[in-house]
Formats: structure tokens, sequence, C-alpha cells
């Protein structure tokens, strides 16, 4: 039924866009200039929905149009590493409000002097998956450090992972049996923050040896729930990362992916400069970036994707 939903939306959504075009074409061919501004503002707005239903065409893949795992995680490089983590954090949930997306910290594990170590995030809306797909690597930032008494330059990196959320289906199949769960207190700040009761929730998958954390919530069952999702996903990625070794290494293209090479850097020093080192996009103004404005460098590398995918079909 959601996907029956979904597929009238998208079909009532282009034949609307279709009959405001038609109506634009009639005041145009009336020729009064009274209606003239109305008109190029008429104009204006479909151009923008046409751009936009474009961009989400893009998105093809099957969970494209769902909901997202966003995962966060510091990597090497102590307190500025858990800084620039936090400061991710920040620029994915400014992107996700100025999309209208609904955001959810499912749990958050914060570091020792400023920042934190990691955070998953449920983000929630229509074609989720899909724009953040791109922004799943590591991402690179060089500044002068604020943590430096010498007030030297640093480079802290970050890992982001995109995850679907997907539903307990037949696609990935969780034995009861298979899951070790542990139960915790909240770790807090003090105070009333603190859990006096243990509502965290760690569930290991034992097969794999997949471990997933939930603390946010003040019910356990809650953040069981929550668990489970981020465990789900996990499982999907790593059975989809699997096939995908598979064939490559049939096709004898393996290489396997190591934490080294950044999708992206962010420069702030000693100039400001945000380039994607996969399409080449970059943008001068860093703050912009960082306060969420991503959607350039999502639609450089959807186009360039679709590109590499058109020429190997040529080949093929």
């Amino acid at each position: 039924m959601k996907q029956l939903a979904a597929l009238r939306d998208e079909v009532e959504g282009w034949q609307s866009l279709q009959q405001r075009t038609a109506d634009a074409m009639e005041l145009a061919q009336l020729d009064d200039e009274s209606l003239r501004e109305e008109l190029e503002s008429e104009t204006a707005a479909i151009e923008a929905e046409l751009s936009r239903r474009e961009f989400n065409a893009m998105l093809s893949g099957k969970y494209d149009r769902g909901n997202a795992l966003l995962a966060i995680h510091a990597g090497a490089g102590g307190t500025d590493s858990q800084d620039w983590a936090q400061m991710l954090q920040r620029m994915y949930l400014r992107w996700a409000e100025n999309h209208q997306f609904e955001t959810e910290i499912l749990d958050m594990t914060e570091g020792e002097e400023a920042g934190i170590k990691s955070v998953t995030i449920a983000v929630n809306g229509p074609y989720a998956y899909g724009y953040l797909r791109p922004e799943k690597g590591v991402h690179r930032l060089v500044r002068l450090s604020p943590f430096d008494a010498s007030h030297r330059r640093h480079t802290s990196f970050a890992l982001v992972e995109v995850l679907p959320q997907v539903e307990d289906n037949d696609e990935v199949e969780i034995n009861p049996n298979d899951l070790r769960i542990d139960t915790y207190r909240s770790a807090g700040a003090g105070g009333q923050n603190v859990q006096k009761n243990d509502t965290a929730v760690r569930i290991t998958h034992l097969p794999t040896g997949l471990v997933v954390t939930c603390q946010n919530e003040r019910s356990q069952t809650q953040n069981r729930e929550n668990a489970m999702r981020v465990l789900r996903a996990r499982l999907l990625e790593l059975k989809h990362a699997k096939q995908a070794e598979e064939l490559a290494e049939l096709r004898g293209e393996f290489t396997k992916a190591e934490w080294g090479s950044q999708i992206r850097s962010y420069v702030l020093h000693p100039y400001q400069m945000v380039k994607d080192h996969r399409t080449d996009y970059e943008m001068g103004n860093t703050q912009a970036v960082l306060n969420g404005e991503l959607d350039g460098f999502i639609e450089a590398y959807l186009r360039t994707r679709l590109g590499d995918e058109a020429g190997n079909g040529r080949q093929n």
C-alpha cells in the first residue's frame, strides 16, 4: 500500500505539472501585458518543479525513495577529529532541515573534551536515502586547530556511513537465537540526565559480530526497537557488500575499501575550499557548505555516476 501510494503521488505530480504547463501556455497566447508578471512567476515555479523532478529521477535505486540512517564516526586525531565529527553532524542536520526531512538521534557517544566519537541519526522523508547516499565515505578537514596551544594546522578525518532503513522482510532475516541483548544505564552529563534504570540497549549479532547500541530514548523498548532498525540496515549493507565483492572478483576488478581515501576535503586554512575528489566539484564558500548547502556536491556525484553507468552500458 505504501508503494502504491508513492506511485500514485508520483503520477499525480507529473499530471499536475503537465496541466500547469498547459495553463501557462494558454495564458501566454492571450498576449495580455497585465498577466506578464503572473506568467513569469508561474514559469519560474514550473521550471523549479521540473528541475526537482528531474533530479529525483536520477534516484532510481531500490531504496533511494526511502528513509536513511546516517552514522558519523570520528577518526584518528583525538579531540580535533571528534570536534570535526560534531561539525559534520550539525552540517547534515542543517541540510535535513532545509529539505524538511525529519531527524532523530538514535545513539550518540560524546568525546572526552569536545565533540562526539560517534552518532547515528534517522533521516526520514521522501528520497532521504537517495540524496544522502553520495555522502558515504571519509571526510577530511584541514584547519588551524582550536585545541592546539600553538595553533598549528591539523588534519582531521571522520567516516560517514549511509544505510537504508528497511522493514523486517525476507531480504534480511534475523533469527532471535542469533542475538545477544544487553541492557545498561545510559551515559549522560550528570545530574538529572543520568538514567537510574537500565534503558540503554546493546545488541550483538553473533554470526557476524555486528554490535549496535541505542541509548537516547528514556524507554528500553524504544531503544531496543531503534537498535533493531540499525541492525537490519547494517546486515543489509553487509549482504550487498558481499554480493558486490563476489561480482567484482568475478570481473577481476575487486579492490578492498579502506579508510584511507577521502571522498571530500574541507580546507579552512591556508585557503577556503571544499572539494569532492570523485567529481572535482568544489565550492569556495566553506561556511555555506558547513551550514548544509550540499546539493551541488550530491547532484554532481549523481550526474557523474549516471554518465559512468551510461558509458559502461555502451561498452557492454
